[in-house]
């Protein structure tokens, strides 16, 4: 019975490929490891081998098509025990002649094959990459492995060629690159054999990390980003903040210039009411208040807690909310209402030293503030003077499907007013 060869998966995105090249033919006995096949992807071009010993029956999808589906059959490969079988089914003198008639032409195959077949190198596909990486010519190398094959170790002791030679396969026509550092193709095992030689821990995933992987992959690929920057000037505001903390000394609150932020981002959501939005498939939802999730680092990953109708609380309230959520989050006490919903986040990095970032858009959000740290700069003031501010830099990742460009820098432009201008966010 003859056995199917499929289409291989080279990633686990990939839905069909191109069938670039047969390193067989009908009648070709092969063995596992032998190279069959040649297949394009958009982005890989990777060698497939036989996993199972027969011969070749037919050869299906023909060299060069492409679009061929992931799992669809691309040859026929029937075991050496069926094949001889039907050879001395029937002893009778038709069958004796054809039998002898098959065994003449299935030598002539053999030995046409061996003929053609007799230059060419058979290497594994990761020795092949080191053999290009390394610039070492494979045809100069005598294979350890099953039938001759090169492998990894025929190759650990061998110096690399000069730079800039190219390799040469045996018709003397230079090697297809095959690119296989492509992220989405390596799988576990692939990863497994690359790493081989090195000393390595296996950390399994929890669910917050798998949760994490998933939204984000997911909504970079789906959401339009779009990035917009700004400068501030922080004079204004660090005197603000001393203010209101001396203030506020005897309520035992200390605010924070997030604290700030948050409320900064708050009033100018309400003064651009479009931009308070959520993509919703086939429509936009639009918010009445401004409810804005705050980015919190907790042990093997974040949490991005909201805080609701921040456009009607005081920068005082904000801190003293923002300072609970955050320690909830962090000992993992949050109710899932407490970090579901919002339009806008904010991601802020400056504590660590980082100047300026682009964060990613955290979904059913719309837009999410990344802020670096204050920094002292060397400003040019309006009348041409050269003088020394501290400024911090702003990087608005907006969903273009909601927010358009016009929209999104009259929104930074307003958040930046209010923080160079803090006086107008005491209502306060």
């Amino acid at each position: 019975m003859a056995i199917e060869v499929l289409m291989p998966a080279l990633s686990p995105t990939m839905e069909d490929g191109t069938l670039a090249k047969w390193f067989v033919k009908e009648g070709d006995k092969v063995e596992p490891g032998d190279l069959l096949a040649e297949i394009e992807t958009d982005k890989a071009t990777m060698e497939f081998e036989a996993v199972e010993e027969g011969i070749i029956e037919k050869l299906l999808v023909s060299e060069g098509t492409e679009g061929v589906k992931v799992n669809s059959a691309i040859a026929t490969l029937s075991g050496e025990d069926n094949s001889t079988s039907k050879n001395i089914e029937e002893p009778n003198a038709a069958n004796t002649i054809k039998t002898e008639t098959s065994a003449i032409n299935a030598k002539k195959i053999e030995n046409k094959s061996n003929s053609k077949s007799s230059n060419r190198v058979f290497i594994t596909p990761l020795a092949r990459r080191i053999a290009e990486k390394k610039g070492i010519d494979i045809n100069l190398i005598s294979g350890t492995g099953p039938h001759g094959r090169i492998i990894k170790k025929d190759l650990a002791n061998l110096k690399s060629a000069p730079l800039g030679s190219v390799l040469q396969d045996p018709n003397g026509v230079a090697a297809k690159s095959i690119s296989p550092n492509i992220s989405d193709s390596f799988s576990y095992d692939a990863l497994l054999e690359i790493y081989a030689d090195r000393n390595f821990t296996e950390i399994a995933l929890d669910g917050m990390r798998k949760t994490i992987a998933s939204r984000l992959s997911e909504a970079k690929q789906t959401i339009p980003h779009f990035y917009l920057r700004r400068s501030v000037k922080m004079e204004n505001l660090l005197d603000f903040r001393q203010k209101i903390n001396k203030k506020l000394l005897d309520k035992n609150i200390k605010v924070s210039i997030n604290d700030i932020i948050i409320k900064a981002c708050s009033e100018a959501l309400q003064s651009n009411p479009d931009a308070n939005a959520i993509w919703a498939g086939n429509k936009l939802i639009k918010f009445d208040s401004s409810d804005i999730a705050v980015a919190v680092s907790v042990e093997g990953g974040l949490f991005t807690p909201v805080i609701k109708g921040t456009d009607q609380k005081t920068i005082s309230n904000i801190s003293e909310e923002m300072k609970d959520l955050a320690s909830r989050a962090r000992a993992k006490k949050l109710m899932p209402t407490e970090f579901q919903g919002g339009s806008f986040a904010i991601s802020n990095l400056g504590m660590f030293g980082i100047e300026s970032f682009d964060a990613i858009i955290n979904p059913p959000h719309a837009a999410i503030l990344a802020v670096g740290t204050g920094k002292k700069k060397p400003v040019v003031s309006d009348d041409g003077s050269l003088g020394a501010a501290t400024e911090m830099e702003l990087s608005l990742s907006v969903d273009h499907r909601v927010i358009d460009g016009v929209l999104g820098a009259q929104l930074l432009h307003a958040i930046v007013d209010n923080l160079e201008n803090p006086i107008g966010l005491l209502n306060i």
